[in-house]
């Protein structure tokens, strides 16, 4: 079936928890059709042996740095980051100049070395690596660390403020977003946007998290332009609040000093709670189970049937027999499809 064939390869805006891999049978493809809806990558790309450890060296010894982009063949967000960002003759001349970019497919299986000098497939090291949607760039420094991690499809000129961000080695200076920032980008409200589906504090998260409704614990920050585009559009839609209703909602500012009682029961300021959680992205969500374990994390900006269907995901249960959020998108896109209502990624 051709939709299910082109869901099956439905690209998300944003990140993330780990995935399991599945076997190739049954994952919704044509018999020996592995690569339907193909993208060509560009001719500079590496072509590389898939030794990890030897690309970030090779790239350190020009003065490079590394670039990881994870795809799937069939994705609208992989072929307008490859046409209308590569496709720029000064983007493209900025990556060749700063960067040794290596495409991996995160559903393939071709053998990959990665830091420890483990050989698995694609998929496992994506897995491996919490790779869930696809467009993901992971820019590695020169140790093999993450310098930054774009989740989703950046507009031009965000995409090249993150490849100024990381061949200029910013990062151990300042966040992604402060150095966007400075530079002019994403002018947001500078306000914490207020709901009815939030909750009021004060927040006891460990009480909330073993009640009755699965917890959604949001952070999000004053300065946020995703922020305020989710409040503005996304969480006004019927379909997204009723979605909200199943859930304890608590919105944290990841950098207050506001004091909560945290999941694990210990009186903690949010900005100190945030960093023991290691949220690094305004809006970041994430979700517990009753017993107060994080089950699942979203880290960028989404889409209306992202939001909804990763909220449906968790309050349902799924998560616990798919782990594969990407194969529950397919599924749930198939659904609503068979019901007669359409799905649009670009909402």
């Amino acid at each position: 079936m051709l939709l299910k064939r082109f869901w099956r390869f439905v690209p998300v805006v944003f990140l993330l928890a780990a995935q399991q891999s599945l076997a190739a049978e049954g994952d919704g493809l044509d018999e020996g059709m592995n690569n339907p809806g193909y993208h060509e990558k560009p001719a500079w790309f590496k072509n590389s042996f898939l030794d990890i450890r030897e690309d970030i060296d090779e790239a350190a010894r020009q003065d490079k740095r590394l670039m990881l982009y994870f795809y799937q063949d069939g994705c609208p967000y992989c072929s307008k980051l490859l046409q209308d960002n590569f496709g720029q003759k000064d983007i493209a001349e900025m990556t060749q100049e700063n960067f040794d970019v290596i495409a991996i497919n995160m559903w393939g299986d071709r053998e990959v070395t990665d830091l420890k000098g483990d050989m698995l497939t694609e998929k496992t090291f994506a897995e491996n690596l919490k790779v869930m949607f696809t467009p993901t760039l992971l820019m590695m420094d020169e140790n093999g660390k993450v310098a930054l991690r774009v989740n989703g499809y950046y507009a031009p000129d965000k995409f090249m403020a993150a490849l100024e961000y990381v061949s200029e080695k910013k990062e151990n200076q300042l966040s992604f977003s402060e150095y966007y920032k400075e530079q002019g980008g994403e002018k947001a409200s500078g306000k914490l946007h207020q709901a009815e589906f939030l909750l009021k504090p004060p927040y006891n998260l460990n009480q909330l998290a073993t009640g009755g409704k699965p917890l959604l614990l949001m952070f999000e920050q004053k300065q946020c332009k995703a922020c305020d585009e989710l409040h503005g559009d996304i969480y006004q839609r019927e379909t997204t609040r009723e979605q909200l209703q199943r859930f304890d909602v608590v919105r944290l500012d990841m950098w207050s000093k506001d004091k909560v009682v945290g999941p694990d029961g210990k009186q903690i300021t949010a900005r100190k709670l945030a960093g023991e959680l290691d949220i690094k992205y305004a809006p970041t969500l994430v979700f517990f189970d009753s017993t107060g374990k994080e089950v699942f994390r979203a880290e960028a900006y989404l889409r209306a049937f992202h939001v909804q269907s990763i909220m449906d995901y968790i309050a349902s249960g799924a998560y616990k027999e798919q782990p594969n959020l990407q194969r529950y998108l397919s599924a749930r896109a198939d659904k609503l499809e068979e019901q007669g209502e359409h799905v649009d990624l670009w909402e």
